[in-house]
């Protein structure tokens, strides 16, 4: 993908309740699925004209899981509304987060040539205000500190540089959540060498286990010195790297409309699917080179046409952090 030209900035946005659980077997930070789906819903609320939006990126700086820390961690249930008898209703397992975040979306559009700052930030007040009575991974939008107002804004070209390398600051502190699976296929062919048999779900388990060992290994201490020592030691791929939903699988071809019971849209094609795992990394923003390794966007594969057990339709999101990493990295 192209580089992108203008970004539109909605910051410290304050969502309260937004759900923890990110799929069946993560939890902790909602899926970044459900931020596309808000700058789709998002889109369906604005003139394309006027607005078109291409991706979106988050930069998270604060976190409240509401959770129970003891010697297991329990989610904080509560059962509501009440059933038709006025007795409760059982508890259906909801994980709840509060979070302050930064929303970047990539843009473009008639508002983006406005001649002056003003005018592109006046555009961008008016999404923001669209976006405060919307919801975002299911949660509520309060309102926010007034001196983080939001922003349109340029980055092509030398005065870019200069603007995104603001943006970067303006996030601090945070973290942004990119895509890293280059690390689970490295991670993968590592452990085949030592095992033919390694799948990528074996390799995806692996590297988010925490490895513990015995032995003599090296050790660095604050001066930098370099000595041996006998001990036990942890052996883990180095940055801040988390197990993340990036999508969907298809398990079967689409089924007409209306013919699968029970589905939520009787007008649109079925099909089954399965989650998608891989690896994402928490960095800082201020490690960024570029803004299109920032940005998540739908990376959908439908090439074929009759699905089997080897070649089957993709539903996914796609980073380019990788992509756009230095040679020596």
């Amino acid at each position: 993908m192209t580089e992108p030209q203008h970004l539109l900035i909605l910051p410290r946005l304050r969502i309260q309740n937004a759900n923890a659980i990110s799929s069946p077997l993560t939890w902790g930070f909602p899926a970044m699925s459900a931020f596309i789906g808000f700058m789709h819903a998002l889109a369906r609320k604005t003139d394309p004209e006027q607005l078109m939006f291409h991706s979106i990126g988050v930069v998270c700086h604060q976190h409240d899981a509401q959770t129970s820390k003891g010697f297991v961690h329990q989610f904080h249930q509560s059962r509501n509304p009440v059933g038709k008898d006025g007795k409760t209703a059982a508890i259906v397992e909801e994980g709840r987060i509060h979070l302050e975040i930064t929303l970047i979306l990539e843009v473009e559009g008639a508002a983006c040539d406005e001649p002056d700052q003003h005018s592109r930030n006046r555009t961008a007040t008016e999404i923001a205000e669209i976006a405060a009575g919307m919801r975002i991974a299911g949660a509520s939008v309060l309102p926010g500190e007034k001196r983080y107002q939001p922003e349109l804004i340029n980055i092509s070209g030398e005065a870019g540089d200069k603007a995104f390398r603001r943006l970067r600051r303006r996030c601090l502190p945070g973290f942004t959540l990119v895509l890293r699976d280059d690390l689970l296929h490295s991670h993968h062919q590592a452990l085949q060498a030592q095992q033919p048999d390694t799948d990528l779900l074996d390799a995806w388990l692996d590297l988010n286990r925490l490895h513990q060992h015995y032995g003599p290994h090296e050790v660095t201490d604050a001066n930098g010195k370099v000595s041996e020592q006998t001990g036990w030691y942890s052996l883990r791929a180095p940055g801040w790297l988390v197990p993340i939903p990036v999508g969907y699988g298809a398990l079967s071809g689409p089924h007409a409309a209306g013919t699968v019971a029970s589905a939520r849209d009787s007008t649109t094609a079925f099909t089954f699917v399965e989650c998608l795992y891989s690896i994402g990394q928490w960095l800082s923003p201020h490690r960024l080179q570029s803004a299109r390794q920032l940005l998540w966007y739908v990376d959908n594969d439908l090439s074929p046409e009759q699905p089997d057990a080897d070649t089957q339709p993709l539903y996914r999101l796609n980073n380019d952090f990788a992509r756009h990493l230095p040679i020596d990295d």
